[in-house]
């Protein structure tokens, strides 16, 4: 337990972290690369340039100096980081390197502000919350080591299939190189994949959403290839996958991990949303409703830029021609010609709450959705306008953990 005096310390320097929380976490990162770069083996590259993960963290520790005098309010964020670090094999003895170097970058950007006292008082608070981290993440790696099917670390699945779904996604379908069981998950989890990329002086890991329902014999993960945009390089692991990774080839994967699930036994109509590559739990989820809850209502709205771009589609409109209780919507941005003389989509432009209210028959019930952060917000907040309640809105970041609301301060999560 934290003295009260800490506790109060801590408190006192919110509005500082507020003000240069990120300016924190970027020299945090650069500290912790050029004194350990081997933990540039764990560490997404690109979430580092685009200043996602120093966003994420700095959130993550302003949420613990508010709620410092009770740790029990971050919890769910503690379980959610704690997902990934365990897909990642971040261990305890990486939180003592981490705490030093969050000091030192505290230290480094406040000066003579940062006094022995704040520092110390710092340290001490790391100390609880490391705690609590490793405690909730030893309880993960057991259960994800102890499972039916379960391993600890990563694991090599052979590539089945690689199946091209549109001009930008691709499935893979992944089974154990070593003949055995596979442990089951949770639709809207994901697995982290580990590539040795030719060229690249360190491993590469990303998470991926496992797109097919679960008690399959094999994962299935549909990666949709990151080219380059301005401002933004291509996607070195998505491009890897896409050009050079074969079928047959071999695939380390953690796992399954994630608090992003389906909540089984609520018989309301559920709605999955997604837009572009955000749409791979939520067929997960669609398929999971189907085989297992036959008779409750779904509604399953996707959006893309064409039809070019679209994947799943036929197998999406396949599980609504077979189960009644599915319906089924795409929204296209920019549709083709094609897709115009085609028909095969139900609305232009973008979804908004006026239309939205005109295919999901009530607010009342839960709401997943996924996809870029733009089209989250505006989701969100339509969903706001609508009343429906906050515990019925869940959502997933693909990368680290960001805010849907400009003004919301929050704890982070897969790139």
């Amino acid at each position: 337990m934290l003295q009260e005096k800490t506790i109060q310390i801590i408190k006192s320097t919110v509005p500082v972290l507020e003000i240069h929380g990120t300016a924190i976490t970027q020299r945090f990162y650069q500290l912790l690369f050029t004194n350990y770069p081997e933990l540039l083996n764990i560490f997404n590259h690109a979430n580092q340039k685009q200043g996602r993960q120093q966003t994420a963290l700095a959130n993550a520790v302003y949420a613990a100096a508010v709620h410092i005098d009770n740790l029990a309010a971050i919890l769910p964020a503690v379980k959610q980081i704690g997902h990934k670090h365990r897909s990642l094999g971040i261990k305890p003895e990486h939180y003592p390197i981490v705490g030093q170097t969050l000091l030192t970058a505290i230290k480094d950007v406040l000066g003579d502000a940062a006094t022995d006292e704040i520092l110390q008082a710092w340290a001490d608070a790391y100390g609880v919350i490391a705690n609590a981290f490793i405690g909730v993440e030893a309880e993960m790696y057991e259960q994800a080591e102890r499972q039916n099917g379960g391993w600890s670390g990563f694991r090599e699945f052979v590539v089945e299939r690689k199946v091209k779904e549109s001009d930008v996604i691709t499935s893979f379908y992944l089974a154990p190189r070593d003949g055995g069981a596979i442990a089951g998950f949770e639709p809207g989890q994901y697995v982290s994949v580990k590539l040795e990329i030719p060229g690249e002086e360190y491993t590469h890991i990303r998470q991926y959403s496992l797109s097919d329902a679960p008690g399959k014999p094999y994962y299935r993960i549909s990666v949709k290839r990151e080219d380059a945009v301005s401002g933004r390089p291509a996607g070195k692991v998505s491009v890897y996958l896409h050009e050079k990774v074969k079928e047959g080839d071999v695939l380390p994967l953690s796992a399954p991990a994630g608090d992003f699930t389906l909540q089984r036994g609520d018989a309301r109509p559920a709605v999955l949303i997604s837009g572009g590559v955000g749409l791979t739990p939520m067929v997960s989820m669609l398929k999971t409703l189907v085989e297992q809850e036959p008779q409750r209502p779904v509604t399953f709205i996707h959006a893309a830029l064409n039809g070019d771009v679209h994947a799943l589609k036929d197998e999406v409109r396949a599980i609504a021609a077979n189960h009644p209780q599915v319906k089924v919507y795409f929204c296209y941005e920019k549709p083709t010609t094609f897709d115009k003389a085609s028909g095969d989509y139900d609305k232009d432009g973008y979804i908004d709450l006026p239309w939205l209210q005109t295919v999901v028959p009530t607010a009342d019930g839960p709401f997943y959705f996924c996809g870029p952060i733009p089209f989250m917000k505006a989701i969100h907040r339509a969903l706001k306008m609508w009343g429906v309640a906050a515990a019925d809105i869940r959502y997933e970041f693909f990368g680290p953990a960001g805010s849907l609301e400009e003004t919301e301060q929050t704890a982070g999560n897969r790139g």
